[in-house]
């Protein structure tokens, strides 16, 4: 049954990618309009580009408005809780403005890291779906559960001007890639809904240390 776990972390997939949009909106001062957009490109773009994928139309977010309702929800409750706080702190001294910042940096971490996790599993058992148990395109649904997982992420970067997040920082969508294998093949040796908790957990992992220890792939710095 797909409520069991998949639906589960749909929805924390969903919620989690929305704060997320949110969040950046907010940062980038956008009105209330341009926070829910955000929150819903966000919460959806991954899906939706999954679903173009494996030719899965209209994609889902058209056929089931309640991804778009709680997206839409998640972005007013953040907007909200940020308007009430701004007006009730005081945020005049630089020592709270760089701790703002740093919690504002630590949330966005784990609501990326979160919908990220939740959507590469999601995206990958999406397209073991579509495939018999032992005839799994492996290529295919890594894909899938990596365009799920950072999709949305990208689609928020470029709408608010920013260089995607998963080309600079903290190996996101290594993260994915790892995750994404994990999910493909953890179901040959083990039962369906343990290889999703490994996998969705893989990912926190990933993400978690990449941001403790400030671990990033090579680059070629401007002198």
């Amino acid at each position: 049954m797909r409520f069991e776990y998949i639906y589960i972390m749909d929805y924390v997939g969903t919620i989690a990618f929305a704060i997320s949009g949110a969040m950046v909106a907010i940062e980038q001062e956008m009105d209330l309009f341009g926070i829910m957009i955000l929150a819903l490109v966000t919460a959806t773009g991954g899906g939706f580009i999954r679903d173009l994928t494996i030719g899965n139309i209209p994609p889902m977010v058209f056929r089931d408005p309640t991804y778009m309702m709680v997206s839409f929800l998640t972005a007013i409750a953040v907007f909200l809780i940020v308007l009430w706080t701004r007006k009730h702190q005081d945020f005049t001294s630089s020592e709270r403005k760089a701790r703002i910042s740093s919690s504002y940096q630590k949330l966005l971490l784990i609501t990326d890291s979160l919908g990220l996790a939740a959507f590469t599993v999601d995206g990958v058992f999406a397209g073991r779906r579509l495939s018999a148990p032992n005839d799994v395109n492996a290529y295919l649904v890594i894909f899938l559960g990596v365009i799920t997982g950072v999709g949305g992420g990208v689609i928020r970067d470029i709408f608010a001007a920013q260089k995607p997040y998963i080309f600079v920082r903290h190996i996101y969508a290594v993260a994915s890639l790892i995750g994404a294998i994990a999910a493909a093949f953890l179901p040959l040796v083990i039962s369906t809904r343990h290889a999703q908790s490994v996998s969705f957990c893989l990912v926190l992992i990933i993400r978690y240390l990449a941001a403790h220890y400030k671990w990033n792939l090579p680059r070629i710095r401007r002198s």
